[in-house]
């Protein structure tokens, strides 16, 4: 769902970034990758990518009155460990989340990103959290770089704030909201082959300090949350599992046709949530997908995958 489209998230429902801003210099921040005659030691160590759900709203920042503790716990827990997937700490973070949807692939490029509740009927407190990370215009010009380079026609968003596919989970990876942030759009047609290649173009950011971290959900029918919906989220989530975890190029041809998985629009009405996993599968390349986390959420049956 984008912040255009999307209605929000409520209890009911629930259950119910120009390129001049690229200059090299931000501080704390290179993404220069070594020259010819330059010490490979210099290079910054290759950076996992991740896709992840993240929840529901403001969760598990303020009680949202549903989903057992046994299971918030669970996934919060997964999240807050999202933090140690790479060695080292990345220089940046690039998130693709299923809240944004453009034209064309836009990055965010503000140098202190503001807060985007984009959901409503929530308590009070919903809307006073906060995750001050900085931003990156370098980072943000070297995405346009990239899929530019690619063929992609792309477009920066000066004004975008973190939306609660990037603040949530990332207030619980990294609490000090210490990692210069880039927010990346869908492409609103969401074509998986396209998003696909977006992530194969973006592949080098991980040889250069950045972690690409995809947030969505791999079951998102706002309807059949609860009981009604675990069905259809159980065996589309056992297909999606076999297929992240194929080898390239396999995996790739899966996810491109996964409108033919079982029960595949019955846990994907509309595919916003499932698209940031194709941008993180072709960003992965030939590594190797792995199940990182296999839970529940309000009975709806998740997974997360880490490629490297």
């Amino acid at each position: 769902m984008s912040d255009e489209h999307d209605e929000g998230i409520t209890r009911r429902k629930l259950l119910a970034t120009g390129l001049a801003a690229g200059a090299a210099g931000l501080a704390g921040l290179s993404l220069a990758t070594p020259g010819k005659g330059e010490k490979s030691a210099a290079r910054p160590e290759r950076m996992p990518v991740v896709f992840l759900p993240h929840g529901g709203g403001p969760w598990p920042f303020v009680d949202i009155g549903f989903g057992t503790p046994a299971e918030l716990d669970e996934l919060a827990a997964y999240l807050r460990s999202v933090s140690e997937v790479p060695k080292t700490k990345p220089t940046a973070l690039l998130v693709i989340s299923a809240h944004w949807e453009e034209r064309v692939p836009t990055v965010s490029t503000a140098e202190r990103p503001p807060m985007l509740y984009d959901y409503y009927g929530f308590p009070p407190e919903s809307y006073e959290l906060q995750w001050p990370a900085p931003g990156s215009p370098a980072l943000a010009a070297r995405v346009r770089e990239l899929l530019g380079g690619a063929g992609f026609e792309t477009a920066a968003n000066p004004t975008r704030g973190y939306d609660h596919g990037t603040f949530v989970p990332l207030k619980l990876a990294y609490p000090n909201a210490d990692v210069p942030t880039v927010q990346l759009s869908l492409r609103r047609d969401l074509d998986p082959e396209v998003h696909l290649a977006m992530g194969r173009a973006l592949a080098p950011l991980r040889d250069e300090g950045v972690f690409i971290v995809g947030s969505g959900m791999t079951f998102h029918d706002l309807r059949s949350f609860g009981p009604r919906g675990g069905p259809a989220s159980e065996t589309f989530d056992a297909w999606l599992r076999e297929a992240t975890t194929r080898s390239r190029p396999e995996r790739d041809r899966l996810l491109a046709d996964w409108t033919s998985a079982p029960m595949a629009r019955r846990a994907h009405p509309r595919e916003e949530h499932l698209l940031p996993l194709m941008v993180v599968a072709g960003a992965a390349g030939d590594d190797q997908g792995v199940v990182a986390y296999n839970g529940s959420f309000a009975s709806a049956r998740l997974s997360a995958y880490h490629f490297g």
